[in-house]
């Protein structure tokens, strides 16, 4: 199990980013959950086997079409099991 705690910056806000987060956090079997932060990032927890969360961070440095990610900061933490499936936070 591995635990990726993401900040993601650039335009990611109201381009869907969340929605297609979630979306693929759930096609790849992985748990956490994705927010909108006041400062015009996006947060994001993902939580589940190496290589299905490494495959979720290489798609988050894209993000969905009309995105513009711009850096991507990543903190490795000790995966914890708390979280049952994915969810979109607010």
């Amino acid at each position: 199990m591995k635990r990726a705690h993401l900040f993601i910056r650039g335009r990611v806000q109201g381009v869907f980013f969340r929605q297609s987060t979630y979306e693929k956090a759930i096609e790849l079997g992985v748990s956490g959950w994705v927010r909108n932060l006041p400062d015009g990032r996006v947060e994001a927890v993902f939580e589940g086997g190496e290589e299905e969360v490494n495959k979720i961070i290489q798609w988050v440095k894209e993000g969905p079409p009309i995105a513009k990610v711009e850096e991507v900061e990543i903190k490795w933490e000790k995966p914890t099991g708390e979280f049952d499936g994915f969810q979109i936070r607010y």
